[in-house]
Protein backbone atom coordinates (compact mmCIF):
# COMPACT_ATOMS: atom_id res chain seq x y z
CA UNK A 1 0.00 0.00 0.00
CA UNK A 2 2.91 2.25 0.86
CA UNK A 3 4.48 1.65 -2.51
CA UNK A 4 0.89 2.24 -4.23
CA UNK A 5 0.83 5.77 -2.67
CA UNK A 6 3.80 6.85 -3.45
CA UNK A 7 3.80 5.84 -6.98
CA UNK A 8 0.05 7.61 -7.10
CA UNK A 9 1.87 10.99 -5.76
CA UNK A 10 4.41 11.23 -8.12
CA UNK A 11 1.96 10.97 -11.47
CA UNK A 12 -0.16 13.43 -12.66
CA UNK A 13 -3.54 14.37 -11.41
CA UNK A 14 -5.80 12.91 -14.39
CA UNK A 15 -3.65 9.49 -14.59
CA UNK A 16 -3.46 9.60 -10.61
CA UNK A 17 -7.19 9.67 -10.49
CA UNK A 18 -7.08 6.82 -12.88
CA UNK A 19 -5.36 4.50 -11.23
CA UNK A 20 -6.69 5.45 -7.59
CA UNK A 21 -10.10 4.39 -8.94
CA UNK A 22 -8.69 1.23 -10.82
CA UNK A 23 -6.88 0.55 -7.57
CA UNK A 24 -10.40 0.97 -5.83
CA UNK A 25 -12.15 -1.34 -7.87
CA UNK A 26 -9.23 -4.18 -7.49
CA UNK A 27 -9.66 -3.62 -3.73
CA UNK A 28 -13.61 -3.85 -4.05
CA UNK A 29 -13.58 -7.52 -4.37
CA UNK A 30 -12.17 -8.28 -1.07
CA UNK A 31 -13.41 -5.17 0.96
CA UNK A 32 -13.35 -7.55 4.04
CA UNK A 33 -10.08 -7.50 4.01
CA UNK A 34 -10.20 -3.66 4.83
CA UNK A 35 -10.80 -2.05 8.48
CA UNK A 36 -14.40 -0.04 8.69
CA UNK A 37 -14.09 4.14 7.93
CA UNK A 38 -13.59 6.17 11.10
CA UNK A 39 -16.91 7.26 12.38
CA UNK A 40 -14.94 10.33 13.21
CA UNK A 41 -12.89 12.12 10.79
CA UNK A 42 -13.54 15.98 10.19
CA UNK A 43 -11.12 18.42 11.01
CA UNK A 44 -12.64 21.57 13.41
CA UNK A 45 -9.83 23.86 12.05
CA UNK A 46 -11.03 23.00 7.89
CA UNK A 47 -10.74 25.81 5.64
CA UNK A 48 -12.29 26.07 1.81
CA UNK A 49 -9.39 25.96 -0.47
CA UNK A 50 -10.56 28.12 -3.74
CA UNK A 51 -10.35 26.16 -6.75
CA UNK A 52 -10.66 26.72 -10.38
CA UNK A 53 -14.38 27.67 -11.59
CA UNK A 54 -15.64 28.69 -8.21
CA UNK A 55 -17.56 31.49 -8.41
CA UNK A 56 -16.39 34.79 -5.85
CA UNK A 57 -17.69 37.61 -4.19
CA UNK A 58 -15.51 40.40 -3.96
CA UNK A 59 -16.94 42.70 -1.53
CA UNK A 60 -14.46 46.34 -0.62
CA UNK A 61 -16.74 48.15 1.95
CA UNK A 62 -17.73 51.46 1.18
CA UNK A 63 -16.63 51.40 -2.20
CA UNK A 64 -19.59 49.08 -4.07
CA UNK A 65 -18.13 50.10 -7.64
CA UNK A 66 -15.33 48.15 -6.21
CA UNK A 67 -17.22 44.91 -5.26
CA UNK A 68 -17.88 42.44 -7.85
CA UNK A 69 -18.53 38.72 -8.82
CA UNK A 70 -15.70 37.27 -10.47
CA UNK A 71 -15.06 33.79 -11.25
CA UNK A 72 -11.98 31.66 -11.04
CA UNK A 73 -10.36 31.46 -14.21
CA UNK A 74 -8.45 27.84 -15.34
CA UNK A 75 -5.46 28.98 -14.94
CA UNK A 76 -6.23 30.06 -10.98
CA UNK A 77 -6.42 33.90 -11.28
CA UNK A 78 -8.96 36.52 -11.08
CA UNK A 79 -9.02 39.64 -12.19
CA UNK A 80 -11.24 42.78 -10.03
CA UNK A 81 -11.23 46.69 -10.72
CA UNK A 82 -7.92 47.90 -10.19
CA UNK A 83 -6.16 44.69 -9.60
CA UNK A 84 -5.62 41.94 -12.30
CA UNK A 85 -4.34 38.73 -12.90
CA UNK A 86 -4.74 37.83 -8.49
CA UNK A 87 -3.71 34.40 -7.94
CA UNK A 88 -6.43 32.66 -6.08
CA UNK A 89 -6.17 29.10 -6.50
CA UNK A 90 -5.33 27.26 -3.22
CA UNK A 91 -5.81 30.29 -1.16
CA UNK A 92 -8.76 30.00 1.80
CA UNK A 93 -11.08 33.28 1.09
CA UNK A 94 -9.47 35.49 4.13
CA UNK A 95 -5.54 34.63 3.02
CA UNK A 96 -7.20 36.07 -0.81
CA UNK A 97 -9.20 38.87 0.61
CA UNK A 98 -6.19 40.33 3.22
CA UNK A 99 -3.83 39.85 0.03
CA UNK A 100 -6.64 42.06 -2.42
CA UNK A 101 -6.34 44.45 0.64
CA UNK A 102 -2.47 44.98 0.20
CA UNK A 103 -2.91 44.97 -3.68
CA UNK A 104 -6.37 47.53 -3.54
CA UNK A 105 -4.38 50.38 -0.36
CA UNK A 106 -1.59 51.50 -3.59
CA UNK A 107 -5.01 52.87 -5.06
CA UNK A 108 -7.52 53.54 -1.81
CA UNK A 109 -7.14 54.21 1.73
CA UNK A 110 -7.16 51.50 3.80
CA UNK A 111 -9.38 49.07 1.95
CA UNK A 112 -11.59 46.92 3.97
CA UNK A 113 -12.05 43.31 1.28
CA UNK A 114 -14.02 40.05 2.12
CA UNK A 115 -14.43 37.42 -0.28
CA UNK A 116 -17.47 35.21 -0.35
CA UNK A 117 -17.79 31.69 -2.14
CA UNK A 118 -20.48 31.93 -3.86
CA UNK A 119 -20.35 28.99 -6.23
CA UNK A 120 -18.24 25.90 -5.38
CA UNK A 121 -16.13 23.89 -7.58
CA UNK A 122 -12.89 23.43 -5.92
CA UNK A 123 -9.63 21.52 -6.73
CA UNK A 124 -9.50 17.92 -6.70
CA UNK A 125 -8.01 17.83 -3.22
CA UNK A 126 -11.76 19.34 -2.19
CA UNK A 127 -14.07 17.17 -4.00
CA UNK A 128 -15.66 14.18 -2.87
CA UNK A 129 -15.66 11.19 -6.25
CA UNK A 130 -18.48 8.79 -6.35
CA UNK A 131 -17.46 6.10 -8.98
CA UNK A 132 -19.04 3.19 -9.81
CA UNK A 133 -22.74 2.26 -8.92
CA UNK A 134 -23.92 5.03 -8.41
CA UNK A 135 -27.11 6.52 -9.47
CA UNK A 136 -25.21 9.60 -10.75
CA UNK A 137 -21.83 9.19 -10.30
CA UNK A 138 -19.91 12.73 -9.54
CA UNK A 139 -17.58 15.23 -8.03
CA UNK A 140 -19.29 16.92 -4.99
CA UNK A 141 -17.66 19.59 -3.45
CA UNK A 142 -16.48 19.05 0.43
CA UNK A 143 -18.00 20.95 2.82
CA UNK A 144 -16.81 20.87 6.24
CA UNK A 145 -18.62 18.16 8.09
CA UNK A 146 -19.63 15.87 5.33
CA UNK A 147 -20.71 12.57 6.23
CA UNK A 148 -21.25 9.67 3.72
CA UNK A 149 -25.35 10.09 4.05
CA UNK A 150 -24.61 13.74 2.61
CA UNK A 151 -22.88 12.48 -0.66
CA UNK A 152 -25.14 9.60 -1.07
CA UNK A 153 -28.55 12.24 -1.25
CA UNK A 154 -26.08 14.08 -3.23
CA UNK A 155 -25.74 11.06 -6.18
CA UNK A 156 -29.02 9.62 -5.38
CA UNK A 157 -28.44 6.63 -3.64
CA UNK A 158 -27.07 3.34 -5.32
CA UNK A 159 -28.25 1.43 -8.06
CA UNK A 160 -29.95 -2.06 -8.28
CA UNK A 161 -26.85 -3.64 -9.27
CA UNK A 162 -24.30 -2.29 -6.11
CA UNK A 163 -23.18 -4.17 -3.68
CA UNK A 164 -23.17 -1.24 -1.55
CA UNK A 165 -21.67 -2.94 1.49
CA UNK A 166 -18.17 -3.68 -0.50
CA UNK A 167 -18.18 0.07 -1.11
CA UNK A 168 -14.56 0.72 -0.46
CA UNK A 169 -13.29 4.49 0.46
CA UNK A 170 -9.50 5.82 -0.60
CA UNK A 171 -8.38 8.36 1.91
CA UNK A 172 -6.01 10.67 0.19
CA UNK A 173 -5.47 12.53 2.96
CA UNK A 174 -3.47 9.25 4.31
CA UNK A 175 -1.88 8.23 1.43
CA UNK A 176 -4.97 6.59 -0.58
CA UNK A 177 -5.41 3.98 2.30
CA UNK A 178 -8.98 2.18 1.86
CA UNK A 179 -11.43 1.90 4.03
CA UNK A 180 -14.75 -0.32 3.36
CA UNK A 181 -17.83 1.83 3.69
CA UNK A 182 -21.36 -0.06 4.53
CA UNK A 183 -23.32 1.90 1.60
CA UNK A 184 -26.52 -0.34 1.98
CA UNK A 185 -26.83 -0.91 5.27
CA UNK A 186 -26.50 2.89 5.29
CA UNK A 187 -29.05 4.12 2.53
CA UNK A 188 -31.12 0.94 2.39
CA UNK A 189 -32.00 -0.40 6.03
CA UNK A 190 -31.65 2.91 7.62
CA UNK A 191 -28.72 1.84 9.46
CA UNK A 192 -26.92 5.13 11.40
CA UNK A 193 -23.65 3.39 12.23
CA UNK A 194 -22.59 3.12 8.93
CA UNK A 195 -22.96 6.97 8.48
CA UNK A 196 -18.74 8.18 8.70
CA UNK A 197 -17.30 11.65 8.07
CA UNK A 198 -16.10 12.16 4.82
CA UNK A 199 -12.63 14.34 3.84
CA UNK A 200 -11.67 16.51 1.56
CA UNK A 201 -10.29 14.40 -1.40
CA UNK A 202 -12.23 10.97 -0.73
CA UNK A 203 -13.17 8.45 -3.23
CA UNK A 204 -15.80 6.28 -2.92
CA UNK A 205 -16.00 3.21 -5.54
CA UNK A 206 -19.06 1.40 -5.66
CA UNK A 207 -19.04 -2.18 -6.76
CA UNK A 208 -21.10 -4.41 -9.11
CA UNK A 209 -23.03 -6.88 -6.94
CA UNK A 210 -21.21 -10.45 -8.49
CA UNK A 211 -25.24 -12.07 -8.41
Amino acid sequence: MCSFGAAVRSMPGSWCFVLVVAFGIAVAGCSSSYPDAPAAAATPDYRYVIGPGDSLNIIVWRNPELSQAVTVRPDGRISTPLVEDVPAIGKDPTTLARELEKALSKYIRDPVVTVIVAGFGGPQSEQIRVVGEAQKPQAIPYRQRMTLLDVMIAVGGITEFADGNRAVLLRATEGNKPYTVRIKDLVKRGDVSANVDMRPGDVVIIPQSWF
